[in-house]
């Protein structure tokens, strides 16, 4: 869908997604929906099933999209540590892009944070 210039898509994907923390492989998934946005790289965003929920930490942070909504954020623990808000979902994403609700992503171009699709990295 394009807003003035902005173009935003949900494709469901079928690819093989695998996220790392530095060496801990935090989620793995077939099942991701990747949302391609202007001026953005895709986001590959992941079914909370398919990713060790049990590293997940609260976090308070919280940011305003105006083409997707309100996110609120998780950092992760692993042994070498926490890594402070590296993932991120939309509660109640706009109704334009609501295939991503729940969902989780992450934010790759913090230090540690690798994800490789198809065996490659993303």
């Amino acid at each position: 869908m394009e807003t003035k210039g902005h173009d935003i898509e949900v494709t469901p994907g079928s690819d093989q997604v695998v996220v790392r923390i530095n060496d801990t492989v935090v989620a793995t998934s077939s099942r991701p929906v990747v949302l391609t946005e202007t001026g953005s790289p895709a986001r590959y965003y992941l079914p909370p099933d398919d990713v060790k929920t049990d590293l997940l930490r609260p976090s308070t942070t919280t940011s305003h999209c105006p083409f997707k909504g309100d996110a609120r954020y998780w950092s992760i623990e692993t042994g070498d540590g926490v890594a402070e808000d590296v993932v991120w979902y939309y509660p109640e994403p706009f109704p334009r892009v609501e295939g991503i609700a729940g969902m989780l992503a992450f934010w790759t171009e913090k230090p540690g944070v690798t994800l490789e699709v198809n065996g490659q990295p993303a």
